[in-house]
This record gives structure tokens, C-alpha cells and sequence, in this order.
């Protein structure tokens, strides 16, 4: 196997003003990689980037609101005319809500869909391209466990990992024999912003897992492994790949334990 230069490589990472997006952003730059953070607040990007070239990395801020696709698009043809599109994708952008569905604003709903469905498919739809062309190119979506079991009060959060999941899976069994990978962070809990953000959001809540959050830099070393070893999908923490036959085993005891937890909510 030809042994890869990280020092020649670019990465986009998207949602890097703060949790994983940083924590990745951090710690592909240690690696010698360029990378290009996008997220819609520049003042956080900037101070990233000021912290990375301080370390001698290499980071490039972006401003955009990804959920928007005109955006999207004028990203792409910005790095395309700058001859700068990414040999690496890591679609990490997302936002979450809490509670009940029926009570859920569709705004809320709508801008979930937006940036966790929409904008990633959309994003892989614009650089996989040139990864192909130049057979070599890694895609990593940061999903999550809840796309394989689904919970109560995140209906449409575990809805949009699920769709993550199945377009992974698709689209890398596409790619096989490309020179391109692509695969899906199945992660737990995270000790990010998200969950602060869930609650600001009309008739949000916190959310339960939250209690047993991991460090987002956790998160990054495990996505440093699927672009380093390419494999479809990985769990974090790696214990977590019990939990599609939890909901196998023991869906009738989450349905009768689910509302209980999500009724304490209120």
C-alpha cells in the first residue's frame, strides 16, 4: 500500500467554530493537514484559526450557514476557482431538539432536516467528484447511535442519523475499487454546545444522554482512524455497537420506558 502524505492533503470540516468540528479541525491540523472550517459564526473561526497557526497548523476560516443551498454551493466554487477542493469531507455540521414531536416548531424541525439531511447529502454531492477523478478522497459523516436506536424526544434528530447511515452504506459499497471512501461516526453522547443549543430552541428540553457525554476530542481521535484506516462505519466509544441489538431485544421495553423518561421532561 503507498504510504499517504497528510501534509499534502486539504481538509473541509464542517461546523468547526466549536465541539467536534474544533476538536477534528484541531487535530487534523496537528496532522500536518490543511484544513478549511466552515460554520456561520466567523468570530469563533477566527479564533481557531489564530489558535491552529499559533501551533503551526494550517486553517483556513469560512463563514457560511450551510443549512442555505446557494451557500453551499458558493463554498464549492470558491475552493474550486482557488484550485483548494478538499481530499477530505467531514460532514459534521447538526443541531438536535428535545421533546415532544406533535409540540416540536416546525422552523426547528425544518432547520434539522436542513443541515443534518440536506446539507451533508448536498456537500458529498459537490466534492465527491474530484475525490473520484483523482481516485483518492475520504468522506466521514458524523452520525450517531440514535440512528439505530431511535429514543423518545429526538424523533426527528434520530430520523436524520438514520438517513445518514443508509446513504453511507449506499454510497460506499458505490465507491468500492474508487480510491474514495466514505464512513459514518456512530457516536454517543458528546460534551458540546448542542446540547445547550437544544434547550435555548422553543419548547426544547435537555437531553438525557447528555449525563453520559464524552469529550468531543474522543470523538475526533475516532474519525482520525476511519481517515487513516478506512472502514464503513465505527462506533464511539466502541462499546456502543451493542446498541442496534438493544432495540432488537429490547424494543417493547423501550417503548413502555421511553415516555416515562420523556413525560419527567415536562
Amino acid at each position: 500500500m503507498t504510504k499517504i502524505d497528510w501534509g499534502e492533503k486539504t481538509a473541509l470540516v464542517t461546523g468547526a467554530s466549536s465541539g467536534i468540528g474544533e476538536s477534528v479541525s484541531r487535530l487534523l491540523a496537528e496532522k500536518g493537514i490543511h484544513v478549511i472550517g466552515v460554520a456561520r459564526r466567523l468570530g469563533k473561526l477566527k479564533a481557531l484559526e489564530d489558535s491552529i497557526r499559533a501551533t503551526g497548523g494550517d486553517f483556513t476560516p469560512v463563514e457560511a450557514d450551510l443549512s442555505k443551498s446557494a451557500r453551499r454551493i458558493e463554498v464549492f466554487e470558491q475552493l474550486k476557482s482557488r484550485g483548494n477542493l478538499p481530499d477530505i469531507l467531514v460532514n459534521n455540521a447538526g443541531s438536535a431538539w428535545y421533546g415532544y414531536f406533535y409540540q416540536m416548531p416546525w422552523q426547528v424541525a425544518d432547520d434539522i432536516l436542513s443541515v443534518n439531511v440536506k446539507a451533508s447529502t448536498h456537500l458529498m454531492r459537490l466534492f465527491l467528484p474530484a475525490m473520484v477523478e483523482k481516485r483518492f478522497g475520504r468522506v466521514i459523516n458524523v452520525g450517531s447511535i440514535a440512528g439505530k436506536l431511535p429514543e423518545q424526544g429526538i424523533s426527528v434528530y434520530a430520523a436524520s442519523k438514520s438517513y445518514l447511515d443508509t446513504i453511507t452504506t449506499s454510497i460506499f459499497r458505490e465507491l468500492h475499487g474508487s480510491g474514495v471512501t466514505i464512513s459514518v461516526l456512530r457516536s454517543g453522547a458528546v460534551r458540546t454546545e448542542f446540547y445547550d443549543h437544544a434547550r435555548s430552541l422553543e419548547n426544547g428540553g435537555s437531553i438525557p444522554a447528555e449525563k453520559m457525554a464524552i469529550s468531543s476530542s474522543r470523538v475526533a481521535r475516532a474519525a482520525w482512524s476511519l481517515i487513516r484506516h478506512p472502514r464503513r462505519y465505527a462506533y464511539v466509544p466502541f462499546y456502543l455497537a451493542i446498541s442496534p441489538l438493544l432495540e432488537t431485544l429490547f424494543s417493547g421495553l423501550i417503548d413502555l420506558v421511553g415516555p416515562v423518561l420523556l413525560r419527567h421532561k415536562k
